[in-house]
């Protein structure tokens, strides 16, 4: 079988960043890289499940709205995937920043009421917050 894109990647050499993992017409991938692969620092199951619910819901509440795809976790646990249509790198990192802004602001994991979620009781809104204010630190350094 054919190595998948991501698999090419030496992550090794991929440190905590923004990047565009992938572009297929006008869907850009981008890979928010929050802790550094391989570095023995992942981020806790509780706090990526809470990343998730709060990313999804303010990008796609956000003004960008009909241009998100998609925005999930990766399993290495090292960050995420967002999937945006016809939107370019600068103004991708641009939105993302202040969709993270935003996700501070929450006071509860949207999502996170036993008929929303598959696995409600694995939530970690202090932590998730943690890991976003220091990614987003990482990203307006």
């Amino acid at each position: 079988m054919e190595k998948i894109d991501s698999f090419k990647i030496n992550h090794d050499c991929h440190p905590i960043g923004f990047y565009l993992s992938k572009q297929m017409g006008d869907i850009f991938t981008y890979d928010l890289r929050m802790k550094t692969p391989n570095g023995g620092d992942y981020l806790a199951v509780p706090a990526l499940h809470s990343i998730e619910h709060l990313v999804a819901t303010a990008i796609r509440n956000g003004r960008e709205k009909d241009r998100v795809v998609y925005f999930g976790p990766m399993g290495c646990r090292t960050g995420c995937y967002l999937l945006l249509k016809g939107i370019a790198y600068d103004e991708a990192r641009a939105l993302l920043i202040e969709t993270l802004r935003e996700c501070l602001l929450f006071d509860e994991v949207p999502g996170a009421k036993r008929e929303e979620c598959g696995n409600y009781k694995e939530h970690d809104l202090v932590g998730a917050k943690a890991e976003i204010a220091a990614y987003l630190a990482a990203l307006e350094a």
